[in-house]
């Protein structure tokens, strides 16, 4: 062969590139966790039982702890303090101790402990970054406190006693569902239910949906209206004519505090307003529930179907619950009030760089991003379960629960209205209880009328492109709503208003099929839920296109979702049905 020999190269003195393992200038005492010189001393055996024992002294980085005449040598890394070696005297074996359980031991317990810091500090992450969403659910939970359904939940607990605690918790599990798709369809569309129907659905139809949720707001507005001047008549002594008028103080609130287009810091404190708003609901129901004796098996019960439910009267009232609680101006409200976290999140990571233009007024309004929806949808959702199924349940139970306790089977259940329920909370217990709830029915009132408001603005400015100011909106909304109550107290007095304070929640009732429907249109339709994730997509016509599908991320419901949201627009309709059939042949 014609290969040359290798030639190594000369090696100057000193430079020795073959170092031997346990080199002190390359190796130290705590490499590897301790286990490279401790496996070369070895011959590389794995049990530390066959290992020979070398000693060394301590140094700096190792903590001495001696108890009868134990001595612990303790490695510092960056995981903290880790034992490294066990035995009695001032040297011990560095790798191993004088059985391998020891070792083991410890390590486990130190990876133990580790874990838990982790999953501590995974949680505290959570718990800090969901702090910063709290405030829609309550928002929302305020439609579901209202006037109207003191009036529905009274009437139903003095007909019923707990029996029709089941509509409630069934109508708050359908409001959760309904604004779960609320939050998805906000999130993904980045638009509001009014703006959805102006730029999906056609003119004609855009219309008649408008003027069912215009509808619904009067009809929600009227309950505001009876709601306050009754509880400023119990607190005050103001007559109800009166009353219904001083009712539109409310709009300085909204001139003051709300700004929709203001920064996040501003709308956050008005939503902490809010909030404060419900919880003086719920403290004064805490204390009404201490006072009345109520049957703790009797009231558990009422949370399960009973044949009570298909009786005629029942069900008129179960539908007047399902239309208090169910309200179908929230709906917007609950697809509007997302976006500004969403913003929030874009602007704050530089994500906002998806633009659509807005088909009412051809302008490059914001989209949110993929990453936003992903970060922020899914605690929107859980921020606005947590807030219904604990503030507005609560509340609505209690207000059934402690007229059901209050009025059932006396002579006053006949004509059971708040009225009543406060006279004798104010006879039967202490005066100061008949106090606290005509007061939660004045902060329920307040915070209702601000919140439907706002919902007000949303329909008009999303579905008619109406830009009005909250306060003049307000005015106008008032205006309408207060002219029907004023007649009423006027005409017939307290009797009247009771009547209408819980006609007007049935009329809800049968307008929320025709609002919900497009809602689970849209979140079933992978025509509007998809979001784009590609960069070099082009604007037209408003819409987002992009050069091939794989450019879009399908949201839309999954089969399951839409299935059960079927069921639930279902259930309402045959409800309503069978509610409109009944008031036709005069049972109801």
């Amino acid at each position: 062969m014609n290969c040359p020999s290798r030639v190594d190269p000369a090696m100057q003195d000193g430079w020795n590139q073959n170092p031997p393992a346990l080199n002190a200038d390359t190796t130290t005492r705590a490499d590897l966790d301790h286990m490279a010189n401790a496996r070369l001393q070895r011959d590389h055996k794995i049990d530390t039982s066959d290992g020979m024992t070398n000693e060394i002294e301590p140094r700096d980085l190792h903590a001495i702890e001696a108890e009868d005449g134990n001595t612990k040598i303790k490695a510092f890394s960056g995981r903290g303090a880790i034992v490294v070696g066990e035995g009695i005297g001032p040297s011990v074996a560095v790798g191993f101790s004088s059985s391998g359980e020891n070792r083991n031991t410890g390590r486990a317990a130190n990876d133990g402990a580790s874990g838990l810091r982790v999953r501590v500090g995974r949680a505290a992450k959570v718990v800090v970054k969901y702090s910063k969403f709290i405030g829609p659910g309550f928002m929302v939970a305020v439609a579901y406190i209202d006037p109207g359904n003191y009036a529905t939940d009274v009437s139903a607990g003095a007909a019923y006693r707990f029996k029709l605690l089941f509509i409630v918790l069934m109508s708050n599990i359908f409001a959760i569902f309904l604004q779960s798709l609320c939050i998805k369809l906000g999130s993904v569309t980045g638009m509001n239910l009014a703006e959805n129907c102006k730029a999906n659905l056609p003119s004609w139809l855009n219309y008649v949906l408008y003027f069912f949720a215009e509808s619904a707001i009067i009809a929600t507005d009227i309950a505001e209206v009876i709601g306050t001047a009754i509880a400023l008549n119990i607190l005050i002594k103001v007559p109800l004519v009166a009353g219904c008028a001083i009712s539109i103080i409310d709009v300085l609130i909204i001139l003051i505090f709300y700004r929709p287009g203001g920064t996040i810091r501003a709308l956050r404190a008005f939503e902490f307003f809010v909030m404060a708003l419900v919880l003086g609901v719920v403290i004064c129901f805490c204390f009404e529930l201490s006072k009345i004796k109520a049957p703790v098996g009797d009231v558990f019960r009422g949370y399960i179907p009973s044949s009570t439910l298909v009786e005629s009267e029942a069900l008129y009232k179960a539908c007047g619950i399902l239309g208090a609680t169910v309200m179908p101006h929230s709906l917007y409200l609950g697809s509007g009030i997302v976006q500004p976290r969403l913003r929030e999140f874009d602007e704050v990571n530089n994500t906002s760089e998806l633009l659509e233009t807005d088909s009412i007024t051809d302008e490059i309004k914001y989209k949110p991003s993929l990453r936003a929806i992903r970060e922020c949808m899914s605690y929107s959702i859980v921020e606005l379960t947590v807030s219904l199924f604990t503030f507005a349940l609560f509340v609505n139970s209690s207000i059934l629960i402690v007229a059901g306790a209050s009025l059932y089977g006396k002579p006053e259940a006949d004509s059971a209205d708040l009225f009543s329920i406060h006279h004798l909370l104010s006879q039967s217990i202490v005066p100061v209880a008949g106090t606290l709830f005509a007061l939660a029915l004045l902060l329920s009132g307040t915070s209702a009328g601000i919140v439907c408001t706002i919902s007000g603005q949303m329909v008009s400015e999303g579905q008619l492109n109406w830009t009005l100011k909250p306060w003049l909106r307000r005015l106008i909304t008032r205006a309408i709503s207060i002219t029907p109550s004023i007649i009423i107290a006027g005409a017939v007095g307290r009797e009247g208003l009771g009547k209408a304070l819980e006609g007007s929640q049935v009329a809800l009732s049968v307008i929320l099929p025709f609002v919900s429907a497009p809602l689970i249109w849209f979140t079933c339709r992978g025509k509007y839920m998809k979001v784009s994730v590609r960069d070099d997509s082009v604007i037209r016509d408003g819409n987002r296109e992009a050069e091939d599908d794989g450019g879009f991320v399908q949201m839309r419901n999954h089969w399951i979702t839409g299935t059960f949201a079927l069921l639930i627009w279902g259930v309402i309709v045959v409800m309503n049905v069978a509610l409109l059939v009944l008031a036709g042949m005069g049972v109801a």
